[in-house]
C-alpha cells in the first residue's frame, strides 16, 4: 500500500492524483540542451521517486478548494474581446495579437493563503511575449505584489519563469528559472503560498523560490495589505527575451494561453482583519507550512543548482553588498 493511501484525498480515484505529472518531479541528469526540441532527459531513481511520492502525499493533504468560476469570481481588466470563457466559465483562453493583449482580476482581495492555477503557455515561437499570474495590492507607492511572469522563448529554447516580490513599494527582487519541461504542451500548476512566515512559489509540486519574513532584520514583508489575483498576456519584446534582442514574430499571431482549475484558499477581504490576523485556524500558518520540509528543501536545492539563470542576490553590479534577505537561506 502506498504510504499515504489512508488519507481519502490521496485515493487513486481522486482527480488531483490522476492528473498529477510525476515527470515534473523527476531528477534531470543534466541541464536541458538547446536543440530543435528541448531535451528533457530524466532519471528514474527509485529513491527520488519514493521521496517525491511522499512529498506528493503531503501536498495533497491540503484542504480541497472548489475551483473558481470566472463569471462569479473574476472580472475583465482590459480587452474583454480577447478573453474567451470555456467549459462553463471554469477555464479561459487569453489572446495576444498586434492590437492588444488582455487581462483579468479577482473580484475580491485576499490576505494570506494559497492561490494556484493551471496554465498552458503560448506554444511555438513565443519570444517577446509575457504571460503573468500575480497577486497585487494595487496601492501604487506602497504596493505589495507577488509575481509569476512567463517569458516567451525562441523555438527550441527553454521557457523562463521570472518571479518578483514587492513589499511596501520596494521590488527589484527578480529571480529567473528555466523550466525543465515544455509548459506549452500541457497544463501545469503554478501556486503561491503566502503566510506570516514565508512566501513560496511552486511549479507543480516543486518549490522554485522562497522569500522569508525577515522583518526582524529590517526587511519589509507583505503582511499589512490584502491582494487581488491578476493575470495578463502582453507584448513585452522590449525586455522579455534576451533583454529585448528577440522581438515578437507577428506572423505567428495570434498567441494563446489557457487557464483552468483556479483554486483560492485564502481569507477574503471581508474577514481578513479579524480572521487572518490569527494563525491558529488557518492551515497555511500551521507548523507544517512555516518552512520547507526535507523533501521540499531537496527539490528546492535541485532547482537552485540546475535551473536558476538569474538571481538578484548574486548580481554584484546591482548589489555590491547582497541584500539582507539574501543571507537568510530557507
Amino acid at each position: 500500500m502506498l504510504p499515504c493511501t489512508s488519507n481519502p484525498l490521496i485515493h487513486l480515484s481522486n482527480p488531483t492524483f490522476q492528473n498529477f505529472s510525476f515527470h515534473s518531479l523527476s531528477l534531470p541528469l543534466k541541464k536541458p540542451e538547446k536543440t530543435n526540441q528541448v531535451k528533457m532527459a530524466t532519471s528514474r531513481l527509485p529513491l527520488f521517486f519514493t521521496l517525491s511520492l511522499l512529498y506528493l502525499c503531503n501536498m495533497l493533504s491540503f484542504p480541497m478548494a472548489k475551483p473558481a468560476n470566472f463569471g462569479r469570481d473574476f472580472r475583465v481588466t482590459w480587452a474583454g474581446s480577447h478573453i474567451t470563457e470555456l467549459n462553463n466559465g471554469t477555464s479561459l483562453q487569453l489572446l495576444l495579437d498586434q492590437f492588444s493583449g488582455c487581462g483579468f482580476a479577482s473580484k475580491n482581495k485576499f490576505m494570506f493563503g494559497r492561490v494556484s492555477m493551471k496554465i498552458k503557455l503560448i506554444a511555438g515561437d513565443s519570444a517577446g511575449t509575457v504571460t503573468a499570474f500575480y497577486l497585487s495590492s494595487e496601492t501604487d507607492k506602497v504596493r505589495d505584489e507577488l509575481d509569476f511572469e512567463f517569458l516567451g522563448n525562441r523555438s527550441g529554447h527553454p521557457y523562463t519563469v521570472q518571479t518578483n516580490v514587492y513589499s511596501h513599494g520596494k521590488g527589484d527582487r527578480e529571480q529567473r528559472v528555466n523550466l525543465w519541461f515544455d509548459p506549452s504542451s500541457d497544463f501545469h500548476t503554478y501556486s503561491i503560498l503566502w503566510n506570516h512566515h514565508h512566501i513560496v512559489f511552486f511549479v507543480d509540486a516543486v518549490p522554485i523560490r522562497v522569500y522569508k519574513n525577515n522583518e526582524a532584520k529590517g526587511v519589509p514583508y507583505p503582511n499589512a495589505q490584502p491582494m487581488g489575483i491578476y493575470s495578463t498576456i502582453w507584448n513585452a519584446d522590449d525586455w522579455a527575451t534576451r533583454g529585448g534582442l528577440e522581438k515578437i514574430d507577428w506572423s505567428r499571431a495570434p498567441f494563446y494561453a489557457y487557464y483552468k482549475d483556479i483554486d483560492i484558499e485564502a481569507c477574503s477581504t471581508s474577514e481578513w482583519q479579524s480572521h487572518c490576523s490569527t494563525t491558529a485556524s488557518n492551515w497555511w500558518d500551521t507548523p507544517s507550512y512555516q518552512q520547507l520540509g526535507p523533501v521540499q528543501a531537496r527539490l528546492y536545492r535541485w532547482v537552485r543548482m540546475n535551473h536558476i539563470v538569474y538571481d538578484y542576490c548574486s548580481d554584484k553590479s546591482r548589489y555590491p553588498v547582497p541584500p539582507t534577505e539574501c543571507l537568510a537561506g530557507i
